[in-house]
């Protein structure tokens, strides 16, 4: 069974710092792309971050460009993300997903919580 466990949220003042991470387990970690999305309250779900497999290539949603890093660990089935230089805007329930695989089931996510 696929499942997303994510952790390291928090409330920070703006311009603080927070890293989040994602433990994946039920498939073969390091084959594939892995996510990072947001959703705050009344908001569509929208894409942060993706580290593709392999070589470990990064994108990034233009609201975040420069101020958060994707990482993963493939022997811990872990991916990262480093949030620097926070913004009111970033507050958002952040969540974890293969890339590429849309029937998967969603975790619980991370509270992120960026107060002015």
């Amino acid at each position: 069974q696929v499942q997303f466990v994510e952790s390291g949220g928090g409330a920070v003042q703006a311009g603080g710092s927070l890293r989040l991470s994602c433990t994946a387990s039920g498939f073969t970690f390091r084959l594939h792309a892995m996510s990072w999305y947001r959703q705050d309250s009344g908001q569509e779900r929208e894409l942060v971050a993706t580290i593709e497999r392999y070589h470990g290539e990064t994108n990034y949603a233009g609201s975040v460009k420069g101020r958060f890093t994707i990482s993963r660990d493939d022997a811990k089935n872990m991916v990262f993300l480093q949030m620097n230089s926070l913004k009111p805007e970033d507050t958002a329930v952040y969540y974890c997903k293969r890339t590429y695989f849309s029937r998967d089931s969603w975790g619980q996510g991370t509270q992120v919580t960026v107060s002015s």
